[in-house]
């Protein structure tokens, strides 16, 4: 009876870190993913082409993943996850700060500077939830942060779209008005660290620094099986371009927001329930997944509102499983003392495949190019994807140093 108490007072202990966290990252996605909805709209209104917002889009999401592989390496070496955290959602200020923007090439720079950030924090964020929820499921861990996480993607772009409503598709009203929930973002991160910052560090210290050598075959294969995934993954950014495309003429770029809101609205409870079947039925719910991604780029190909919104549905079911059981295999597939630097490792094969992606369809769109080449391309690197996460799953190793 006593173990079980113990076993009890730790479980709340872990769930009230994850809640604690997952805020963090709600208020968060109210800012950042609250515009996400809307970058590509207000780029092409300051003269961007498709292919400048697929590229500016995936040079973006390659910043803030690949550049996850130094920022989780010199965590792991300093232990200094929460500085990294701090620095990290600091960044978030780049997004009011587009309210100022007159030139699509700034507008850019900043978008960049919010994944930089992104990119600082992710892995002491994921290293620092992966140890302080030990013991409740990995699945569970990250699939309750991402429901939580992605409240606040959903929120977020409500409040965008409200606002543009009210301010008659006013842009620079509508980023600037953000800096009162960055302001919230900031306050609360600070009382989290209070309460959480030296209680979970502790469980880092006196450990090896093992670094790269820890980090076995299945978990390079698993990494790179994600990138190509990634890569064949219609990027939401041309998905929201396209509706742009089609919202425009009638002036109704409030919409556009909505879309997004929807990618969100299914990404959270997916999340959470992806989690629960990863503890549940192990790694090969994964495959699901790879399958699911081929949908976006075949919805996306047919005309209409309908088909963009398919595409936009099936976009949130993947990036729901992306989000929780992608993250949680890594935790599996790694030691403790090298978490950060798996992390990083696997979010830049993450980051590479989102620039490919990005450039790839970002072309097509530009160029025209007919049904059949981009329902051909999804199919073939999927295939390809799936075939290496097979052969990755039946060589996995149980993690070192858990």
């Amino acid at each position: 009876m006593h173990k079980n108490q113990e076993k009890g007072l730790e479980d709340r202990k872990a769930y009230a870190a994850i809640l604690l966290l997952g805020i963090v990252s709600l208020l968060g996605d109210i800012v950042y993913e609250g515009c996400r909805g809307l970058i590509p709209d207000y780029l092409r209104f300051l003269g961007a082409t498709a292919f400048v917002v697929g590229f500016i889009g995936g040079l973006g999401e390659f910043i803030g993943y690949a550049l996850r592989l130094a920022s989780g390496f010199l965590a792991d070496s300093t232990r200094a996850y929460w500085t990294f955290i701090f620095l990290g959602y600091g960044l978030i200020a780049s997004i009011p700060l587009l309210g100022i923007a007159g030139m699509w090439e700034f507008a850019a720079i900043l978008v960049i500077l919010e994944r930089l950030g992104k990119a600082i924090r992710s892995p002491s964020r994921d290293a620092v939830l992966s140890i302080v929820s030990k013991g409740v499921g990995a699945g569970k861990a990250f699939g309750l942060h991402e429901l939580l996480d992605q409240t606040g993607a959903i929120l977020g772009p409500l409040i965008v779209a409200a606002l543009m409503l009210y301010s008659a598709n006013n842009y620079a009203y509508t980023f600037i008005f953000l800096i009162l929930p960055y302001a919230t973002l900031m306050a609360f991160l600070t009382f989290t660290y209070i309460r959480l910052g030296k209680g979970g560090s502790h469980r880092f210290e006196d450990r090896k620094k093992e670094g790269f050598r820890s980090l076995g075959k299945p978990f390079y294969r698993y990494s790179m099986a994600v990138l190509l995934n990634t890569a064949g993954l219609l990027p939401v950014a041309l998905i929201l371009y396209r509706a742009s495309t089609i919202l425009q003429p009638g002036q109704l770029q409030w919409i556009i927001p909505l879309l997004y809101v929807l990618v969100q609205g299914v990404d959270a409870p997916i999340a959470l329930l992806s989690g629960y079947a990863y503890d549940r039925f192990g790694s090969k719910v994964l495959v699901l997944s790879f399958i699911l991604s081929i949908l976006p780029t075949i919805f996306v190909s047919s005309e209409g509102l309908i088909a963009l919104v398919a595409a936009s549905l099936s976009f949130g079911l993947v990036l729901g499983m992306q989000e929780s059981i992608y993250r949680a295999a890594v935790s599996e597939l790694s030691p403790i003392a090298s978490r950060g630097t798996a992390y990083g490792l696997f979010n830049m094969a993450y980051g590479i495949g989102f620039l490919i992606s990005g450039t790839i369809y970002g072309a097509m769109i530009d160029l025209g190019l007919a049904f059949i080449a981009s329902v051909l391309y999804v199919i073939t690197i999927q295939g390809i994807a799936l075939a290496l996460l097979q052969s990755a799953l039946r060589a996995e190793l149980k993690p070192k140093g858990d």
